[in-house]
């Protein structure tokens, strides 16, 4: 038989290789967020730095599938975070910190993922947030108790997500923990549901943590935290590291008309069975029980043109209760304007007011503590972010 020639085995597969790779893709995405950013009271002083977490966080990450036949695909993630201004990983040092997964998808049943991964409330109710929309880090929640601005990530963890059925999306995670021996210590689970239709956007969600000092706050930074060593830095909850459990149940809801979206979230955080310092981390209030902390949002944003948005928000956090002592409250209020130069380029001001009052998880006065920035060692506290943003 006559060996074929190179120019015929090249046309060959030439001819062959765009259905061949026709049915694989792989994306490079991600954000560069810097800017100035002010702060009235960082510990008692003003404070004037640059920050890279403003808007959410500079990042960039690689995300693929596969075509399997038969509608499923294999898919994977693989996203960081970084520090733009020093250069440096976020996430406390992990390479893949924000993300890290691999699964397969089925185009009518929904996908199965495995990896280090976002909870139930950071999916279902999140996107319906001032956190994730326009006011970014600072605009979230008092520490993010709820999770609601996703501050913490879930390693281990298996993951369902839905197709979308006619608006209707709802999902699962399992973490395991680890742990020889003892199934619950260390696991994490959750639950939740969406719904979408024109200018109704609905979500809910319920996540339960043991063991959270050591198995989310400590596990989303560098994964080293122990049950003798505090992993959660704000005030309006480290007090509470020794809780045996971690509970978040919450809802929310965003309705657009014409320009104006109102948006309404509402969450309910619980640190229960407070005490177990041999399996969560410390007490040095020596602390029993369960503290819970009630959080309303309410929002407002008015697309004022194609290219410029403004938005308002006021919040309101309370805890319980502790030994007798008033419970903490904060109230914040949160005002953002949002300048798109391109698609894919825009300059935000956000501005985020706070005050304390009470006692908070430490015992003391509560101070202002606006999320992602030094606490104040006062009552009031506010942060001025002034930033440039570009997504690829």
């Amino acid at each position: 038989m006559k060996m074929m020639s190179t120019a015929g085995l090249l046309a060959i597969i030439a001819a062959t290789a765009p259905s061949a790779f026709a049915q694989s893709s792989l994306t490079l995405y991600g954000m560069i967020d810097e800017g100035p950013e002010y702060n009235s009271n960082a510990g008692g002083k003003h404070l004037y730095n640059l920050t890279t977490a403003a808007q959410g966080g500079s990042r960039w990450g690689f995300r693929g599938s596969e075509d399997l036949g038969g509608g499923l695909s294999a898919i994977f993630r693989l996203e960081n975070g970084f520090d733009l201004g020093a250069g440096k990983l976020g996430q406390g040092g992990l390479m893949f910190g924000r993300q890290a997964y691999v699964g397969v998808a089925s185009t009518r049943f929904g996908s199965v993922t495995l990896g280090r991964q976002y909870d139930s409330v950071v999916d279902y109710i999140g996107p319906l947030t001032v956190g994730d929309q326009w006011g970014g880090t600072i605009g979230s929640h008092p520490g993010d108790l709820d999770n609601f601005d996703n501050s913490q990530r879930t390693n281990n963890s298996v993951k369902y997500a839905s197709a979308n059925y006619d608006g209707i999306t709802f999902g699962g995670l399992y973490s395991l923990g680890g742990v020889a021996g003892n199934v619950t210590q260390n696991q994490v689970w959750s639950l939740g549901a969406g719904y979408t239709n024109g200018p109704l956007a609905l979500g809910a969600a319920y996540l339960n943590v043991r063991n959270p000092n050591v198995s989310f706050f400590g596990n989303s930074t560098t994964g080293t935290a122990t049950p003798a060593a505090n992993s959660i830095t704000s005030p309006v909850y480290s007090g509470y590291a020794s809780a045996n459990t971690y509970q978040v149940i919450g809802a929310g809801g965003n309705y657009t008309i014409g320009a104006a979206t109102l948006g309404a979230t509402y969450s309910n955080t619980k640190f229960m069975g407070l005490g177990n310092t041999a399996q969560s981390g410390p007490n040095p209030r020596h602390l029993g029980g369960e503290v819970t902390f009630n959080n309303v949002e309410l929002s407002f944003k008015y697309q004022v043109l194609a290219s410029l948005l403004v938005g308002l928000e006021y919040d309101y956090t309370r805890g319980s209760s502790v030994n007798g002592a008033d419970a903490a409250q904060y109230h914040q209020g949160t005002l953002g304007v949002d300048y798109f130069l391109s698609k894919r380029t825009d300059v935000y001001l956000v501005g985020v007011y706070q005050h304390a009052s009470g006692v908070d998880s430490t015992g003391k006065p509560a101070v202002a503590a606006i999320n992602q920035v030094t606490a104040s060692n006062s009552n009031n506290q506010t942060v001025v972010s002034l930033g440039f943003r570009h997504k690829f």
